[in-house]
């Protein structure tokens, strides 16, 4: 009997999830109420990964939850009870004690970092276009105020549309900012009250030619050359927009291998280069491999020795294969798209 038991294979550990994906699992696990007060307690960048996250949770197998679930345990054996929630039970039981405004003034000496500014906390949420307007509106020493509490990402796109001698300025005052006086961290709260407040009741923007794009490239190709036609002749630059949007880099992978090969051999190497070097990397083996094996491998060198490149070069090479593929499309040499359809 006991050798039947020493038979017996050992049942195979979860298999490892990333954690970004393990986090996302426990949120789907949980009811929506308390997945929702965690999300309460994250910052806008947390939110959004996990959000994103989620979505590839939806997906994941019975053995992704495994090991999801053994992470958790493994990284939470040892957290004791008094660390969940620490900051707001703390800050709960000094409003208690001494109310909010001796409360407010002794926080930013006994809190952490992260939570020593719990008014600037509404930043986080308000987007980049947002975030610079309010910095070049307001005075240069309260914008200073609000760009040292951004991430510094954050900070230089804030300012990165203003003129020279802004950006020297408050660059130098953040630099030289020093502690903060209780009413300037007042006055910015209530400035972005306002601002949230009229972010929240902004309109919210749909349509666009990227829209259209979508809409036109599901119609016939009689019908859609048609409206595109039309369109141009109210509005040129329009329709080339939403024609350039109907066919994109990463529709090349739709083609077929012979349609592919033939767009790939009339595009310049050195742009194909660059094209490939900024495509999804199953993309850019499935073009590489409508090549003969010579030219594969030295447009494969070349991208091995390109070294970092510009997202606006990477657009602009990939805009030219596009446009060497409609050129193509439209003397009838291959069929793109919905135009592949529309025969039998």
């Amino acid at each position: 009997m006991d050798e039947d038991f020493d038979d017996v294979a050992p049942s195979a550990p979860a298999a490892p999830v990333d954690g970004g994906l393990s986090a996302a699992i426990l949120l789907m696990l949980l009811e929506d109420g308390d997945s929702s007060a965690v999300l309460q307690h994250l910052d806008p960048a947390e939110v959004k990964s996990l959000g994103k996250g989620m979505f590839e949770a939806s997906c994941a197998t019975e053995h992704d939850v495994e090991g999801a679930l053994d992470l958790f345990v493994r990284n939470n054996r040892d957290l004791s009870s008094l660390a969940v929630g620490a900051p707001v039970r703390i800050r709960g039981m000094m409003n208690l004690a001494l109310g909010d405004s001796k409360t407010n003034r002794i926080w930013p000496e006994i809190a952490p970092a992260k939570a020593a500014a719990p008014a600037m906390e509404a930043l986080q949420w308000l987007d980049i276009a947002t975030i610079s307007a309010l910095v070049a509106s307001e005075h240069p020493q309260l914008a200073a105020i609000i760009l040292s509490a951004l991430p510094a990402e954050s900070a230089a796109e804030a300012v990165a549309g203003l003129d020279e001698a802004t950006q020297a300025d408050l660059l130098f005052r953040t630099a030289t900012l020093g502690p903060v006086p209780a009413a300037a961290i007042a006055d910015i709260e209530a400035i972005l009250a306002a601002y949230t407040t009229r972010v929240d009741s902004a309109s919210i923007n749909l349509g666009g030619h990227g829209d259209v794009a979508k809409i036109v490239n599901n119609l016939a190709r009689p019908q859609a050359e048609k409206l595109l036609k039309t369109i141009r002749k109210k509005d040129r630059r329009l329709a080339d927009a939403i024609e350039e949007g109907m066919f994109i880099f990463a529709d090349l992978g739709e083609l077929d291998t012979k349609s592919l090969g033939a767009v790939m051999r009339n595009v310049d190497a050195d742009r194909l280069a660059l094209a490939i070097k900024g495509a999804d990397a199953a993309l850019g083996e499935r073009i590489l491999g409508t090549l003969s094996a010579r030219a594969a491998q030295t447009i494969s060198d070349e991208i091995a020795e390109m070294g970092p490149v510009s997202r606006a070069d990477v657009e602009e090479a990939q805009k030219a294969v596009i446009a060497v593929a409609r050129a193509m499309a439209a003397s009838g040499e291959i069929m793109l798209g919905k135009q592949a359809n529309d025969y039998v």
